[in-house]
């Protein structure tokens, strides 16, 4: 009986020695805590945990990370927010992003993480490289669409699909209602797969049919971006389960596209050189690029090939897209924008007319055949030389950048420590994040109306007038500056 009063005595010591122990882990983790954050009461940006950082913060803000940038970033000109695999380090300020892009550019490259995640879908494009590669696609690119050549195929691809997508959009003067920023995805995928690749993909036809490779597209498009924040990809690639499954699908069916183009474009070419009758060149990107692989010295393969044009149909379509849905939302909510614009393009339309010696048609809004007629008439009077008298339209267009750019962030790897010039410490290993989002909001970098849609900031004694590159991020994507006369 003693024996056994002992035991459970004993027993009960136990449990109690280690219901202490716990209270006392317990107490000891409460501690650590308190003090972690009683430590960070007067520091800015997002508050951390241990082992998990800034994480919890950022997951509950997701659905608003820009906005949530915003607000920490009109407080300070950098903010840290650490991670628990790294470090990011977002920028606003043009000399930190000045520092990053070009005087210790070569400090900053993509990065492997960078190139892990994207390259299922971007290869080894110019949107996915660094060092001598990026610099090598970027010369070519830069040589390719400064073609006069070029530039014109891809005006007159532009307007054609312009013209188809008015067709579907007269049908809205009948009171249909419509979805103008998948209109203009569908708008903007089939004339830059035109560009691109030289191929109609009748996404745009006026039933709006599905089509494969544009639903394979968006998906590959999606996921992979989800990839930043979903730290179990990697498992659902090995395992090829959830949306790692999808995307492995989805990317058979833009590579099998992407390759049988590719394939049937090289037979073509090489028939037209046997065929001194049907040697009319084409103008389309792969087939310049094709051209240039017949340089030994060139060392592109189908794989490159197939790279370098998705690339740019990546670069062509969503950005433009989402660009101009933004556009037509702010002309449309800002009615003396619209007024400023409609008189610019009235009075450009009066004097192409006057060139071209044509009298403009006569046509009734309530009645849609000769309104239609006109529009058409004022499309074949558009060229690419006169689009540059639209000053008032590009400053539209480049207030609705500064405000709503189409990469609103932009990360950068980190290789060696270093400080920038307002003297934030990063680290090698981590990441810089520099956010057009942010900077275009910030009154320290456009003044007290930095909030408001104001194209007029752009403008002096009427012609354009731009920004610093550093300032004004929306295009600094290592995109060539020569792209800019090529995608709308």
């Amino acid at each position: 009986m003693e024996h056994q009063e002992s035991n459970v005595l004993l027993g009960l010591s136990s449990q109690d020695e280690y219901s202490k122990g716990f209270f006392m882990l317990v107490c000891m983790v409460l501690s650590w805590i308190i003090v972690h954050r009683w430590s960070q009461r007067n520091k800015k940006g997002p508050k951390t945990w241990p082992l998990v950082g800034a994480a919890i913060e950022q997951l509950m803000n997701y659905d608003r990370m820009h906005d949530w940038l915003v607000k920490y970033l009109s407080e300070s000109n950098s903010v840290v927010v650490p991670m628990p695999f790294t470090t990011y380090t977002y920028i606003a300020d043009p000399a930190n992003v000045e520092h990053v892009l070009k005087t210790n550019f070569a400090n900053y490259p993509k990065g492997v993480v960078y190139h892990s995640y994207m390259e299922v879908l971007l290869g080894d494009g110019i949107f996915n490289a660094d060092g001598e590669l990026w610099r090598k696609q970027r010369k070519t690119a830069s040589f390719e669409f400064a073609s006069k050549n070029l530039r014109d195929f891809s005006t007159v691809v532009f307007r054609d699909y312009s013209l188809k997508l008015h067709a579907i959009l007269s049908q809205a003067f009948e009171g249909q209602q419509v979805d103008m920023q998948e209109l203009l995805m569908r708008m903007t995928l089939d004339s830059i797969c035109k560009v691109g690749f030289g191929v109609e993909i009748g996404t745009l036809a006026p039933n709006l049919p599905d089509n494969h490779f544009a639903k394979a597209f968006d998906t590959a498009n999606i996921i992979v971006t989800l990839r930043f924040i979903d730290p179990l990809w990697r498992i659902k690639r090995y395992l090829n389960v959830g949306s790692e499954a999808l995307l492995d699908k989805s990317i058979k069916i833009i590579d099998d596209f992407t390759y049988s183009v590719i394939r049937r474009r090289k037979a073509e070419i090489k028939e037209a050189g046997q065929n001194s009758e049907n040697n009319k060149m084409k103008h389309d990107l792969l087939s310049r690029f094709i051209e240039l692989g017949e340089d030994p010295e060139s060392k592109l393969t189908d794989k490159s090939l197939r790279d370098v044009v998705l690339n740019f149909v990546i670069a062509g379509r969503d950005t433009t897209a989402t660009t101009l849905s933004w556009a037509i939302y702010m002309i449309m909510s800002h009615s003396h924008v619209a007024e400023k614009l409609y008189s610019e393009l009235k009075t450009l339309e009066e004097d192409r007319a006057r060139e071209e010696k044509v009298s403009l048609l006569q046509y009734d809004t309530e009645d849609l055949e000769s309104f239609n007629q006109r529009v058409t008439q004022f499309a074949g009077l558009l060229n690419y030389d006169s689009l540059g008298r639209l000053y008032y339209l590009h400053a539209v267009i480049t207030e609705t950048l500064r405000l709503y750019p189409a990469v609103p962030q932009d990360p950068k790897g980190i290789l060696e420590d270093d400080v920038l010039p307002d003297g934030t410490k990063v680290k090698a290993g981590g990441m810089v994040t520099y956010v057009p989002y942010s900077m275009g909001r910030m009154e320290y970098n456009w003044g007290p109306d930095a909030a408001s849609f104001k194209p007029e900031r752009w403008l002096k004694d009427g012609f354009f007038q731009n920004a610093s590159p550093f300032k004004f991020t929306a295009f600094q994507v290592s995109l060539p500056s020569d792209l800019l006369t090529v995608y709308p």
